[in-house]
């Protein structure tokens, strides 16, 4: 194995004086502090706290006066000021070259340039240089962001200090292309640059790059980025503890570069330890403490390094593990630093052994998958409900996803009744019961109906709970039929038959009631096996005859309208909906053949109470006594003629015609009453 260190890797000027400055001023017998890290280093941070450093992340005031160092990254002149007002020794530790860059953005301010700064807008750098000019700076990072600056006057252009050589001048030339009277200043640090040249030169001589820098160094980001695109067995580590040996040491050549806020003590521990090794020494300590692995294991890991499209995880396997972008989890929108930090243990599933390039692929979606299969199996047996988005329509049904694990609604479990368009459910939550799982097959099938049925079946059952008989109920009407009327009394269904409508005879229910009528209505039957509900409307009024009692006596007389014509007769209803017969005799004083001589079925007319049989619920009406009786002339009496005695009817034959006639006017007026 051999071990080979860039030319240009390690502390930069920059940082190295301000390193001294501070452990200078720790040398004092004043308290020394700094306004956030003084580095993006930890362990060298960590060094100068044992040392005394008291690192604060806001300005307070004192009284003391404390030293307060700048940090090599810089600060904006109003935390300046604030740090001076709050009684503060300030100590500038700020990188010469950032001090530069103060001069030459604030002339070309005063001589009306807009500033455009190349570089992350939340880099502390990025926010130092935009707090040294009194107008807003125009800050981007991307192709997009450099092509949206369009036809503008007067920009100055220069880049954050870390950044790479090739992105800088490609953004600039699309800003210098679409605006006017533009000036490029180019103010990558040369340590910079040379640093990345170094790491590009010594990346495609080796077989494997270590980077070592901070975990929030931007410089060392873009190093590892210069690593990888040129040798791709790159690693990126911030102390030698995150140094997988058991990978590395596989390759006989071994390079090595370091971000500028690294120490040389950092690099040193790193070289000295791969030294201790050689190459079958360690693999014969290394091949005792492997983990025997295999496909579709479950093992725990611990996160090595993060980006963008993979995750790489040390496993105990004499390989590292990596986990692709499509297999991090059941959220295709969770990105790789949403769910992971380097260090982190985690539980992964084992794919396959070797993905070609001798890396063990793993996954941690397929792990959920398993957990999520088990809690699924849970909610089945314990006959809960999950909630299911629905992805689309499929042929016998709809195609959704419960705790991303694919599941089948069929087309008849989805709703209690009939749908021919199951369009519109797609993008719905629909929530479910599971009435098929096989987590063997990886079958998982869902019902929306059984819920809908099981919340109508308690519906019902606590309206029937308000239902007995002879209860009287508010209702809506729902719908009309020709037999009768549908009524929704607290949320279930029941008849008023057309008999129970009213106490008069009506040709249809429409003739009393209108569908949306609020109304109250009696429970005449009831049956919660059968779930039919009887019901009556008529019965909260008075009967007829009843009413009309309560009206009327012998001798009023009442107004009324002719319904019938008989020989006899004829049948009028009153206005309480009873029927009363006015005899032909009393038609008229005059002799009336027919009652079809003088009126007609729908006369409306007066007639007088002539007697009320309420036993047979008879009533004798009469038109003629409701009239001035006419004026008769006397005339003689005749004389008696005296008949044969065989002419003369025996009193026995007039008894039986009057009761023959008895009976007919009877049975008639039973008809027209029951009618």
């Amino acid at each position: 194995m051999e071990i080979y260190i860039a030319k240009n890797a390690g502390f930069c000027f920059g940082v190295k004086r301000a390193i001294d400055i501070t452990e200078k001023a720790l040398d004092s017998t004043v308290k020394t502090n700094s306004l956030g890290l003084l580095i993006h280093n930890e362990q060298e941070v960590g060094r100068l706290k044992e040392k005394g450093l008291n690192v604060l992340d806001e300005i307070k005031e004192t009284n003391t006066n404390e030293n307060l160092v700048i940090r090599s990254h810089g600060e904006t002149l109003e935390k300046k000021n604030e740090i001076i007002k709050n009684g503060y020794n300030l100590i500038d530790a700020t990188c010469p070259i950032l001090l530069s860059i103060y001069k030459k953005i604030q002339k070309a301010e005063d001589e009306g340039y807009t500033i455009v700064i190349i570089g992350d807008k939340n880099h502390p750098e990025i926010i130092g240089i935009c707090g040294q000019i009194s107008t807003d700076a125009i800050v981007i990072n991307s192709i997009e962001e450099a092509e949206r600056i369009k036809n503008k006057k007067n920009l100055y252009i220069i880049s954050q200090t870390t950044n790479l050589i090739e992105k800088f001048l490609k953004l600039s030339d699309i800003i210098d292309r679409s605006n006017t009277n533009v000036v490029i200043k180019n103010t990558i640090c040369n340590a910079t640059k040379l640093r990345q040249q170094s790491t590009i030169e010594l990346s495609k001589q080796v077989d494997a790059m270590i980077v070592i820098g901070g975990k929030t160094s931007s410089n060392t980001n873009k190093l590892y980025e210069l690593s990888k695109k040129h040798c791709k067995n790159s690693f990126r580590i911030e102390t030698v503890n995150d140094l997988s040996l058991q990978e590395v040491l596989k390759y006989k050549k071994i390079g090595i570069t370091a971000g500028a806020s690294t120490p040389e003590w950092i690099i040193e521990e790193v070289v000295q330890v791969m030294d201790n090794y050689s190459k079958d020494e360690f693999m014969e300590q290394v091949e005792g403490s492997i983990t025997k692995i295999y496909p579709k294991d479950v093992v725990k890991g611990s996160v090595i390094y993060v980006t963008d499209n993979e995750v790489m995880v040390n496993i105990g396997y004499s390989s590292d593990g990596i986990i692709k972008l499509d297999e991090l989890s059941t959220d295709p929108d969770k990105k790789p630093k949403d769910l992971f930090t380097e260090g982190q243990e985690i539980e992964v599933y084992v794919i396959k052994l070797d993905d070609g390039e001798g890396n063990v692929v793993l996954s941690t979606r397929r792990v959920e998958g398993l957990k999520n299969w088990k809690k699924l199996v849970e909610i089945y047996e314990n006959d809960e409900t999950v909630n299911a988005e629905v992805i689309k329509e499929v042929k016998g049904g709809l195609l959704a996803s419960v705790l991303g694990i694919n599941a089948f609604i069929p087309g008849s479990q989805i709703t209690t009744s009939y749908v021919k368009d199951l369009s519109p459910y797609v993008g719905q939550t629909l929530e479910c019961k599971i009435i098929s799982i096989d987590e063997k097959k990886r079958r998982l099938v869902l019902s929306r109906r059984q819920i809908e049925e099981a919340a109508e079946r308690e519906r019902i059952d606590k309206a029937w709970e308000n239902i007995e008989v002879d209860k009287i109920l508010p209702g809506r009407v729902e719908r009309l039929t020709d037999f009768g009327a549908f009524v929704d009394v607290g949320g279930i269904d029941g008849l008023i038959h057309i008999s129970d409508i009213s106490w008069r005879r009506i040709k249809h229910p429409s003739d009393v009631l209108t569908v949306g009528d609020e109304i109250e209505v009696k429970v005449l039957r009831a049956n919660k096996e059968k779930n039919r509900i009887s019901l009556g409307l008529k019965q909260l009024t008075k009967k007829p005859f009843e009413l009309f009692m309560e009206n009327n006596n012998v001798g009023d007389i009442v107004t009324g309208e002719v319904v019938n014509l008989l020989d006899f007769g004829a049948f009028v209803r009153l206005e309480e909906g009873v029927e009363g017969l006015v005899h032909v005799s009393q038609i008229s004083y005059e002799h009336v053949e027919k009652p079809s001589d003088e009126l007609n079925i729908g006369d409306k007319i007066q007639v007088k109470i002539l007697d009320i049989n309420p036993e047979t619920k008879r009533i004798a009406l009469s038109i003629k006594e409701t009239l001035e009786k006419p004026e008769m002339p006397e005339r003689p009496e005749p004389k008696k003629a005296k008949k044969p005695k065989e002419d003369r009817m025996p009193e026995y034959e007039n008894q039986e015609l009057e009761h023959n006639l008895g009976e007919i006017l009877d049975a008639e007026l039973n008809k027209n009453t029951e009618e």
